[in-house]
């Protein structure tokens, strides 16, 4: 038993395991986090654009009217 706590103490084979799961656990953080950001700004674009093409039209067409449209 002596001798296997005495080895398990003096090897190093498991720390590149662990520095690559640390690594993979920091580098799917930054994408999560990147990943809704992106969402959250192109949420924010579209909503822009639509604006911009809801102000392009000055005209209201009357539903009731014949033909429905603009003069």
């Amino acid at each position: 038993m002596c001798c296997l706590v005495e080895r398990f103490l003096r090897e190093e084979d498991g720390q590149d395991v662990i520095e690559y799961a640390l690594l993979s656990a920091f580098v799917g953080v930054i994408g999560v986090l990147a990943w809704q950001n992106v969402g959250t700004r192109l949420g924010a674009l579209y909503v822009g654009w639509d604006s911009g093409v809801q102000t392009l039209s000055t005209c209201t067409p009357d539903p009731i009217a014949f033909g429905g449209g603009c003069p």
